[in-house]
């Protein structure tokens, strides 16, 4: 018997983790090899930096990234994906080839119109 009130919370828990535009393009440039700040900004076509800057922060706090400062000169900071930001990799892949089969279902569909 499914607990449908748990379910909903598990769900709203989900959307909650990947709500918001740059979310889910953050950890795709991160757990595609892009570690610094400068790279995963370019990687992002219209993210600003200070978004970018609040979503890592955010994510580290949540554990899904860690931030490592090496004390070069200048500066150099790195962000890694943690396993508990891996293991939503699956998710995001399905969410990637069901996207790609909506356009296709949608772009026919207006092919098809007169």
């Amino acid at each position: 018997m499914r607990n449908h009130a748990e379910e909903l919370r598990a769900l709203q828990d989900t959307l909650y983790f990947i709500g918001g535009k740059w979310r889910l393009p953050v950890i795709n440039a991160i757990c595609n090899g892009h570690r610094r700040f400068r790279e995963i900004e370019r990687s992002i076509p219209g993210i600003t930096t200070r978004m970018l800057s609040k979503e890592l922060k955010e994510m580290e706090m949540n554990n899904l990234v860690t931030r490592t400062v090496y004390a070069d000169t200048p500066v150099l900071v790195e962000y890694a994906p943690t396993a508990y930001c891996r293991s939503f990799g699956t998710i995001i892949q399905e969410m990637i080839r069901w996207g790609r089969q909506h356009r296709k279902t949608i772009l026919k569909g207006r092919a098809d119109k007169p």
